[in-house]
Parts: structure tokens; C-alpha cells; sequence
């Protein structure tokens, strides 16, 4: 599992000219991506890990501030470009894998009390943002 994080002012999801998800005060906006071995223990692993990394401001996590996290599904962080000029996708989980896992992740980082929007899984997205410094963590389940 790999998720993209930045640390925002604001953020949200529109699909179709509707806002699905938002964040109108600072948090993280979370790009989530699933490969085909992840389970159980990644999404516990990335739900912690969210919730507890300290890089808010004044050095403080989501789970010390109350600050929401707004999650998007990102299939294309598993893309591979290495060869030739279309990325290949082979490593991200298809959608009747990934998406449980990725209602997972948002329901255990729930399940802490953390405030959680989310994006539409497998819908076109428009998502905006104003990052926070900026400030953007790359994460992946060992």
C-alpha cells in the first residue's frame, strides 16, 4: 500500500460539479494506492500511520489536533514508467480488491476518531488543493 500525503489549508473532491468530499480547515489530503498483497495488516499499518505521523504544524499529527484527513483513492501510484512512454498499471490491485481496502483504510482511521472525507472510488476527480508549506510525505507499508 502506498499513500501520497500532503499537509493542506483546505482541500476537496468534485465529481461531475458536485463536491463529494472537503476540508475547509488544515489537515492531510491522502492519495491511497493498492497492490495485489495487501491485506489486513497494511491497512491497519497505513491507518496508524496517518493518523500518528507528526507533520502537521507545530510538529503534531491528525490524532493530536483533530484535524480531518480527506482520501482519495490513486490507483496510479503503483504506475510504472521505467520503459518506453505509457505507464504500465500491473502493480495497482484491480477495483474489486482495492476498493474494500481502500473503505478500510478510511474506516479504521475513522474508528480512532479522525474525521474522514472521501474522494469517489473509480470516478473521474477534479481534487484541489493548497498545500501547507509545501509539505508532501510519501508512504509505503513495509
Amino acid at each position: 500500500m502506498r499513500a501520497v500525503l500532503q499537509r493542506v489549508t483546505s482541500a476537496s473532491v468534485v465529481v461531475d460539479g458536485t463536491v463529494v468530499g472537503a476540508l475547509d480547515s488544515p489537515g492531510l489530503l491522502v492519495y491511497l494506492g493498492v497492490t495485489h498483497a495487501d491485506g489486513d495488516a497494511e491497512v491497519a499499518w497505513m491507518a496508524r500511520k496517518i493518523r500518528d505521523l507528526r507533520i502537521l504544524d507545530g510538529e503534531r499529527s491528525v490524532g493530536e489536533t483533530g484535524a480531518g484527513a480527506l482520501v482519495v483513492s490513486q490507483f496510479t501510484l503503483y504506475g510504472d514508467a521505467r520503459k518506453g512512454r505509457r505507464p504500465t498499471w500491473v502493480s495497482a490491485a484491480p477495483g474489486p480488491v482495492s476498493e474494500p481496502l481502500y473503505e478500510a483504510v478510511c474506516a479504521a482511521l475513522e474508528a480512532t476518531g479522525t474525521h474522514v472525507e472521501r474522494g469517489v472510488f473509480g470516478a473521474h476527480m477534479e481534487v484541489s488543493s493548497v498545500n501547507d508549506g509545501p509539505f508532501t510525505v510519501l508512504l509505503e507499508t513495509p
